[in-house]
């Protein structure tokens, strides 16, 4: 029925994607949401929320609250910026640079599983073309 909706599709497949990434950053006790945020700092120490936003396509009130939840488990920090005393600059803490190879490496293991359920070329081309769609849309 809804076969060429890209609406219907695109939400189903996110559905069956986040169950899978949900259960890799459970280990780690974070959201999949969490875990790419910690991502992005732990690559970007020293980024602003408002980039974090930008690099995951997230609204910047989402990437703060994210944040926000980051700093509680005790995993990335702000500090006030020395340029502009009204930016905060996101680091990631002692706990979260801990995280860094482990969660890299399994956030590699489910990408290398699901390209082997879904097939490298299929996978490869569906990432691509989302991405492009993504972008086209913005």
């Amino acid at each position: 029925m809804f076969d060429h909706c890209l609406y219907f599709n695109s939400v189903a497949l996110a559905r069956q994607v986040e169950r899978e990434w949900a259960a890799v950053y459970a280990r780690f006790g974070l959201t999949p949401a969490q875990g790419f945020v910690l991502r992005v700092v732990l690559a970007s120490p020293g980024c602003l929320s408002s980039q974090v936003a930008d690099v995951l396509g997230i609204a910047r009130p989402t990437a703060t609250r994210l944040i926000d939840t980051l700093c509680e488990k005790e995993l990335v920090e702000r500090r006030q910026g020395e340029a502009d005393g009204r930016e905060w600059s996101v680091y990631p803490t002692r706990t979260g640079k801990a995280l860094d190879r482990p969660i890299n490496e399994a956030s590699a293991d489910i990408a290398k599983t699901l390209r082997r359920k879904v097939g490298p070329e299929l996978f490869e081309s569906t990432v691509s073309n989302m991405h492009n769609v993504r972008k086209a849309l913005d």
